[in-house]
């Protein structure tokens, strides 16, 4: 679970959206006095992401160099913010600052960045000189002042006052992952990534200036020396680390638990020092139960609190549900069916009996999910983990930190949200979508069906969980109409659909049907009026200025995928593309699926010519060297379009877009061939998208040499696949392997297809058929086209390998379980983006790209990724109603 997104539900129930585009009752009014003021007379202001800036006139700032950061609670960040104003309209400071109160306690909330946590508001020196002046002057003013400690940054004496070298203007480069990130110049003017982890560091070429060297004698000086030695982290969030550690009296392993004064605010505002001390109550409370670890110890560092746990062996319930879930093979006998079924309700058992022993003692548990369940090596027992929520059950508290996946209604209070968690585990154990009540709830009954039908087990076995999670603060149980069309024009909106027990939409396998219905829900959730996005999709939107328009995250690749289904384009939306592409904001990426490749492209395909050639010419003109050499962001994504792009130009315009295209080739193919590895794996990232630029390529000119390099490029990426269950070649990514389109196994398929089309190659053929057994499991987690079920229906859709009856049979159980991820939305046919916590419409992650791939399934004319047409054709196409087990 990335813990990012849990900021951008906090605006829209629908949608992810930036925390800053909305309201919300989080920390109370909306804006603090300076904001609501605005800037002093003759200064600017503007708003850019959560920050607002205030900035003298004819002030001139390097483009890098020492900046102030003063942090400061949720109680004195009004008091702080307008003695730093005064300071910075005395000195003539530039300066910008976290708005208001709501955004401040999500900057500083237990899952937010940690290299950004505790940043309120940033002073611009305007030189070195002046540099050390205006940080005592503000340490002086804000001496004892509380505030989060900024990780990223130097603490200047006792206050919030902190300091760090880096970038003042907005300049970008490539990281070493191949990630465009912010960036400063080193000293012969080459940009390098302007490091902002969650720890002091500065440039090599840059000198510490003396008047801070005490203060980083004070960093390092240690206030107090635990009796314990730390032997590895086990979870870190921005309210502090969980250790493995060994008792340096005794030599017993115990798990240290760290709070930062100020910082992991839950949703009452109550730090993570105040969350530790909840749990020290609650285990002190909960003593001698055999199903919570015991309360060994408890103190304070440097004002950092500590507790020393019992090391429990054994595995989290979440990590064993993962290792045995049968659904996750691609063929599963009713034997293994029924042993499983039998072990979820034995597992459940145990759970809730230790659930009711902690009610028993007067206890509400408040945050109970399947990571915070250690179950023993036999299955014998369970131990409950994290009582930092905890509350008296008499005191009917609501709930301040929760898994998405198990998240209790706002109504929930007290043992209620507990038995609302419970009630999703009982789920969760047969099939793990239960964050998609977060939602709706509805789905609910959806999923239940399902589990009934796969599982042995009965709908009155799973009724009172199903009961509990649908009921009302009343007792009713949840019915309703589904979310309103979010544009009522004539022209985009359908009907809404209001039926509670079954939605009124079609199965995705049902084309035409599904395909007018998931365009009906797209266009529905249009917001013309917004200029960062027309159609709701994944944060990666808020990423950039072109995130709302690109292809991966926006309106190109939404309007390409209607455009690929014969579904309408709306000229709304295009018009809306184009008036924003014509002058794009510095900083802006350019490439295919995140910047201006991308959309340059799409406009094309759209019969936009005139307006993609402009685009076009913009990145041509662009400097090319220093990027990513992948398909996503960098080279090989922009020699793709622009390639394409020059055929549809004519004279110079032709030759200069020609010729960028070429030179884009010629890096990527430097950094195959370079001592530093391309570091990720994938189409999108990795060397696979390489070798899809070297194959078209070779379709272009004839030239044999590509299709060495195509190969040379497969190989980089086979190399790090490693074979997992039922002997299927994955992608390793970390500790996890991966079948994916984008990053993981299929998109290698995706290219080896394409590869062995142009020569026979024994040992690619064998990695191509070792991957197959991957791409053919009852259940992936997600939807997406990148990263879940849709872009395996398009693999197997487009694919030659296999038995084509076997194909049609495995696309139709995809398609069906698409059905099971499935959030209708305004009456049509919705999907839910990365993550599962909210409904996204874009390609990268949603609905459109979900569109695409059934459209590539079962579609008259099969639907296509850019720059991978269709190979061949079944004969026989799947049809709606077929067998799928």
């Amino acid at each position: 679970m990335n813990p990012e997104y849990a900021a951008y539900c906090q605006t829209d129930p629908d949608f992810y959206d930036a925390p800053h585009s909305g309201g919300g009752s989080t920390g109370g009014p909306e804006l603090f006095g300076p904001a609501r003021e605005g800037a002093p007379d003759g200064w600017e202001a503007e708003s850019r992401g959560d920050w607002l800036s205030f900035t003298p006139p004819g002030v001139r700032l390097p483009a890098q160099g020492w900046k102030i950061h003063v942090s400061a609670g949720l109680d004195n960040a009004e008091s702080v913010l307008r003695r730093v104003l005064a300071v910075c309209v005395t000195h003539r400071l530039p300066m910008k600052f976290v708005p208001g109160p709501r955004l401040l306690h999500l900057r500083n909330a237990k899952y937010a960045d940690r290299a950004g946590s505790g940043k309120f508001i940033t002073v611009y020196p305007h030189s070195e000189e002046q540099f050390p002046a205006i940080v005592e002057e503000l340490t002086e003013l804000l001496a004892g002042e509380p505030g989060p400690y900024v990780l990223s940054d130097l603490r200047c004496g006792d206050g919030p006052v902190y300091v760090r070298y880096g970038a003042f203007a907005r300049r970008f480069c490539i990281d070493t992952d191949g990630r465009t990130v912010p960036a400063v110049a080193d000293p012969e003017g080459t940009l390098v990534p302007d490091l902002r982890g969650p720890s002091f560091r500065v440039p090599s070429w840059v000198t510490v200036p003396a008047f801070l060297e005490p203060h980083v004698a004070a960093r390092s000086a240690s206030a107090g020396v635990m009796p314990y030695t730390v032997e590895g982290a086990l979870h870190f969030s921005n309210g502090g680390g969980v250790y493995l550690a060994r008792d340096n009296r005794s030599g017993d392993r115990v798990v240290l638990k760290e709070g930062r004064p100020h910082a992991g605010l839950a949703a009452d505002g109550a730090d993570a020092v105040a969350r530790l001390e909840r749990e020290r109550a609650a285990l002190e409370q909960l003593a001698g139960l055999p199903c919570v670890p015991a309360l060994l110890d408890s103190f304070d560092i440097d004002g950092h609190r500590f507790l020393a746990l019992e090391h429990i062996e054994g595995t989290t319930l979440s990590t064993v549900l993962a290792r045995r879930y049968p659904l996750a093979r691609s063929e599963v006998t009713e034997a293994e069916l029924a042993e499983h079924a039998a072990w979820a309700r034995h597992m459940y058992g145990l759970v809730e009996n230790a659930v009711h022993a902690v009610h028993d003692r007067g206890l509400v548990i408040s945050d109970l999910h399947m990571a915070n369940v250690i179950v023993s090596d036999d299955d014998s027992r369970v131990v409950l983990l994290d009582f930092e929520a905890a509350s008296q059950a008499d005191e009917r508290q609501r709930q301040i930190v929760a898994n998405p996946s198990f998240v209790a209604p706002a109504d929930r209070r007290g043992v209620d949200i507990d038995r609302y968690a419970l009630a999703c585990l009982r789920i969760a154990l047969l099939t793990p979508l239960t964050m998609l009540f977060a939602i709706d709830r509805v789905k609910a009954r959806h999923l239940v069906r399902q589990i009934t039908r796969t599982f042995p087990v009965t709908e009155e076995e799973l009724a009172p969980a199903l009961a509990e999670i649908l009921r009302n603060p009343d007792g009713a149980p949840v019915t309703g109409p589904r979310p309103a069309a979010r544009n009522t024009a004539a022209d985009t909106a359908g009907p809404r659909g209001a039926v509670a027990d079954d939605w009124d939409v079609p199965e995705p396998a049902d084309w035409p049907r599904s395909r007018d219905s998931i365009a009906q829900a797209i266009l529905a959730s249009r917001t013309p009026e917004r200029d960062d996005r027309c159609f709701p999709g994944d944060i990666a939107q808020f990423a950039s200025p072109v995130g709302g328009q690109s292809f991966g995250y926006g309106a190109a690749g939404v309007l390409y995928a209607l455009q690929q289904t014969g579904a309408p384009v709306c000229p709304q939306s295009l018009e809306w593309l184009l008036d924003r592409v014509k002058d794009p904001a510095s900083g802006t990426p350019i490439g295919f699926y995140d910047g201006l490749a991308g959309i340059a492209w799409t406009l094309n395909r759209l019969g936009r010519t005139e307006e993609a050639l402009a685009t076009a010419r913009l990145i041509a003109r662009q400097p090319l060297d220093g990027r990513s050499a992948d398909l996503h962001s960098g080279h090989a994504g922009i020699a793709l379009a622009l390639g394409d792009l020059a055929r549809a130009a004519t004279g110079a315009e032709a030759a200069e877009l020609a010729e960028a295209a070429d030179r884009c080739t010629e890096l990527a193919v430097r950094a195959l061939h370079s001592t530093t590895p391309i570091r990720r794996t994938g189409l999108l990232h990795g060397a696979a998208g390489l070798a899809l630029l070297f194959l078209r390529r070779h379709e272009s000119t004839g030239d044999p040499a590509y299709l060495d390099l195509a190969a040379t490029a497969l190989r980089q990426d086979l190399a790090r696949c490693r074979t997992g269950p039922e002997d299927a070649l994955l992608v390793l990514d970390g500790k996890r392997t991966l079948p994916y389109l984008g990053g993981g196994s299929a998109g290698l398929a995706l290219v080896l297809d394409d590869y062995l089309a142009h020569r026979h190659d024994p040992g690619m053929h064998d990695a191509r058929l070792r991957i197959e057994p991957g791409l053919r499991s009852s259940f992936y987690i997600q939807p997406g086209l990148f990263r879940g079920a849709a872009g395996l229906v398009l693999l197997l859709a487009r694919t030659p390998f296999g038995d084509p009856a076997e194909r049609q049979r495995v696309i139709l159980r995809h398609s069906r379980l698409l059905a099971l991820h499935a959030v209708p939305y305004a009456g049509g046919l919705a999907f839910p983006g990365e993550q599962m916590l909210r409904r996204s419409m874009d390609l990268a992650t949603g609905t459109a790209g979900c569109l695409l791939a059934l459209g590539s399934a079962f579609g008259d004319e099969p639907a296509a990724l850019p720059f991978l047409p269709p190979l061949t054709r079944p004969t026989d196409r799947p049809q709606p109603g077929a067998e799928t087990q």
